[in-house]
C-alpha cells in the first residue's frame, strides 16, 4: 500500500507540475524499491524535515521543485514530526502501516490511563519504535527483545528494567520481530510484573509470522537458505537468522546477482524466503535462476497466502493537519 501510495501520488504531481514529492524516512526498508522509486519516479526521501529547503535549493538548478507535500513512511511517525509538517505548511500523505498504527493507538490509549508502556523492540533507532514510543515518551520504556543480536546501550534490560509503578504496566511490541524470541521477553516481563497487562490483540505482523513459519517449515530441510532482504530491514534478518539457526548456511541477498558460485558446490536444495517489503520480482527472479540450471528442478511453496489489502491513505491538506 504505501509503496503505491508514493507511485500513485509522484505520478499525479508530476502530471500536474506540482513538482517532485518528498518521503519522510525510506518508505519501506528496501534498496530496491527505493532505487526504483528515485530513478523512475523522481522520489526524493529524507531523515529530517529540515533537509526539505536544501534539497529545493538544489532541484531548483535544474529547474525543477519539490511539491508542498510530504509521506509518512510504512514505519509511522511521532506526533512531534506530524507538528513539524504542520508548521511547515505541509499537506501530508499518511502510509504508515494500519498494524503499526493500532501500536500508535494502543500507547496513547494506556498512556491515558496512566499506564507505564515497556515497549518491546530491537533498536532504539529503527523509525518504528521512534514513533511509538513519540506518542508517550515520558511514560514509555523500550526494552530489548530477548536473542537480541545488536548491542543497544539505549534498550533497557528485561531482566532488570524497573517502572514508577509495579502494579499499572502494559506491553507492546514492535511488529517485525522473531515471534519466538518476543514471546520469551513477554514471559520474562510477566514474571517480574506479575500484574503486567498484554492487550488483547497482537501486535506482531502477520506477514512477518507468516514468512518466520514457513522458514520454521523447510530451513532444516534445505542445504542452503536464502533470505531476499536488504540488511536494514528488521523483519528480514529475523528470517535471516532464523534460517541461520535452523539450517546453518543461510545467505542475505539483494537480488539474484548476489548469489555465488561458491554456495552452490554440494548443494542440492535451496530454500527462499524474503522480508515483507522485498519486490516480488526479485523473488521470482531467483527461483528462475534455479529453474534455468534444472529444468526438472522440483519447486515447493509452503506459507500462508495473503490477501489481506489496506485502504490507500489520502493527501491531506496543510490547513487540515491535526496533532
Amino acid at each position: 500500500m504505501a509503496i503505491e501510495v508514493v507511485k500513485e501520488n509522484a505520478r499525479e504531481m508530476a502530471a500536474a507540475k506540482e513538482g517532485d514529492l518528498a518521503v519522510y524516512h525510506a518508505i519501506v526498508h528496501n534498496n530496491t524499491v527505493l532505487n526504483r522509486l528515485k530513478q523512475e519516479h523522481k522520489v526524493h526521501f529524507v531523515e529530517d524535515l529540515k533537509e526539505l529547503s536544501g534539497l529545493n535549493d538544489k532541484l531548483a538548478h535544474s529547474g525543477r521543485s519539490l511539491a508542498d507535500t510530504v509521506v509518512f513512511s510504512a514505519h509511522g511517525v511521532s506526533p512531534a514530526v506530524r507538528q513539524q509538517a504542520a508548521a511547515m505548511s505541509l499537506a501530508t500523505i499518511d502510509a504508515t502501516c494500519p498494524l503499526v498504527t493500532k501500536v500508535h493507538s494502543e500507547a496513547k490509549k494506556y498512556a491515558r490511563e496512566g499506564y507505564h508502556i515497556l515497549l518491546i523492540g530491537d533498536s532504539s533507532k529503527h523509525q518504528e519504535v521512534i514513533g511509538t514510543k513519540g506518542e508517550a515518551p515520558e511514560q514509555t520504556t523500550v526494552v530489548s527483545v530477548i536473542g537480541n543480536r545488536k548491542h543497544d546501550p539505549n534498550l533497557a534490560d528485561p531482566h532488570s528494567v524497573t517502572v514508577p509503578d509495579p502494579d499499572k504496566v502494559v506491553v507492546l511490541t514492535q511488529t517485525t520481530l522473531s515471534v519466538d524470541d518476543t514471546m520469551k521477553t513477554v514471559e520474562i516481563l510477566q514474571k517480574r510484573f506479575p500484574k503486567l497487562l498484554i492487550p488483547p490483540s497482537d501486535d506482531l505482523c502477520y506477514a512477518t509470522k507468516n514468512r518466520q513459519d514457513a522458514v520454521r517449515k523447510i530451513a532444516t530441510e534445505v542445504d542452503l537458505f536464502l533470505v531476499v532482504t536488504s540488511d536494514y530491514s528488521s523483519n528480514g534478518m529475523r528470517l535471516l537468522e532464523l534460517a541461520q539457526d535452523l539450517c546453518g548456511n543461510a545467505k542475505r541477498v539483494e537480488s539474484v546477482k548476489d548469489i555465488e558460485e561458491s554456495w552452490l558446490k554440494g548443494i542440492s536444495s535451496v530454500g527462499v524466503s524474503s522480508a515483507a517489503s522485498t519486490p516480488d520480482d526479485l523473488v521470482q527472479d531467483i527461483v528462475a535462476f534455479f529453474k534455468t540450471r534444472n529444468a526438472g528442478l522440483k519447486l515447493i511453496e509452503e506459507g500462508e497466502w495473503e490477501n489481506i489489502s489496506f485502504r490507500p491513505a489520502k493527501r491531506i491538506p496543510a490547513a487540515r493537519q491535526v496533532s
